[in-house]
C-alpha cells in the first residue's frame, strides 16, 4: 500500500525514470509498491562517494547564513528556509536554478499523502525540462527526512540530483543514509505554508501525461520560486 512507503527500496528519482517520478527497486515501470525482493537501488556505500565527486558538476561555495525562498503555486504559497551550512552544494545549486527561472511554470508532478510531494522538473505540458547541473550527494550532513523538510530528488545513481525537489509530508527515516546505502539529501525546511503543502498532498491523483500514477488530476502549477528576505 502507498502508506507503507517507508520501505528501504523507495527511490526518489529526478532523471533516470522521468515517466514515473520516483520509485525504483522492483520494476522499472514502477507499480507504486515497495520492493521487498530486490536490493535497494542505490547500494553504494557513502565512503565510495569521494571517487564520484570529480565527475559531478558542483556549484561554487556561498555564504552560509539563513536564506529563504517562496514557492508560489496555483494552490497557495509556501516558504523554504535553506540550510547552506549543512548542505552548501545543494543549496547553491538550487538557488542557481531559482535565479535562472528553472522553476517558473513547472509542476508538482508527484503527490503521495503521508509521504512526499515532488516537483520542479516538468513543465505544464508534462515535458521534462533540461537540467544540466548535477549535485554531489550531501545526505550525510546530519539533516533527516522528517516532516516538513525539503530534499533533493535523484535517480538510483547517488550523485544524480539536479533541479527536482520534494517535501516530506511524514517522517521518512527510510530516505536517510545508512552505512549500506546513500540517502536523499535534505537541504531545507518549510517555515511557512505547511498547510498549503498538506492541501496539495491530499489532492486526488492518477496518471497524467508521462506520469503513470500519483500525479494530481488537477495540475498543481509552480508559478515561480523567488528569493525572499529572512527575518
Amino acid at each position: 500500500m502507498k502508506t507503507l512507503l517507508l520501505a528501504m527500496a523507495w527511490t526518489l528519482t529526478a532523471g533516470t525514470l522521468p515517466a514515473t517520478g520516483f520509485a525504483e527497486g522492483a520494476k522499472p515501470t514502477d507499480t507504486a509498491k515497495p520492493a521487498d525482493t530486490a536490493k535497494p537501488a542505490d547500494t553504494a556505500k557513502p565512503a565510495e562517494g569521494a571517487a564520484a565527486a570529480s565527475t559531478v558538476a558542483v556549484p561554487a561555495t556561498q555564504k552560509t547564513g539563513p536564506q529563504r525562498v517562496q514557492v508560489v503555486t496555483s494552490q497557495g504559497n509556501f516558504t523554504i528556509e535553506l540550510n547552506a551550512e549543512r548542505a552548501p552544494l545543494t543549496v547553491a545549486s538550487f538557488l542557481k536554478y531559482v535565479d535562472q527561472g528553472q522553476y517558473t511554470h513547472t509542476l508538482i508532478h508527484r503527490v503521495i499523502a503521508n509521504f512526499v510531494i515532488q516537483g520542479g522538473g516538468y513543465d505544464t505540458d508534462y515535458h521534462l525540462k533540461p537540467a544540466a547541473t548535477k549535485t554531489f550527494n550531501e545526505s550525510g550532513n546530519g539533516l533527516t527526512n522528517s516532516r516538513g523538510t525539503v530534499g533533493l530528488a535523484r535517480s538510483a545513481e547517488p550523485h544524480s540530483g539536479d533541479c527536482q525537489f520534494y517535501v516530506n509530508i511524514g517522517d521518512n527515516n527510510a530516505l536517510d543514509p545508512s552505512q549500506a546505502r546513500w540517502g536523499y539529501a535534505v537541504f531545507g525546511k518549510i517555515v511557512d505554508g505547511m498547510d498549503v503543502v498538506d492541501h496539495i498532498a491530499n489532492r486526488a491523483t492518477g496518471p497524467k501525461g508521462p506520469i503513470k500514477e500519483d500525479s494530481p488530476l488537477e495540475p498543481v502549477i509552480i508559478e515561480r520560486i523567488e528569493r525572499v528576505a529572512s527575518p
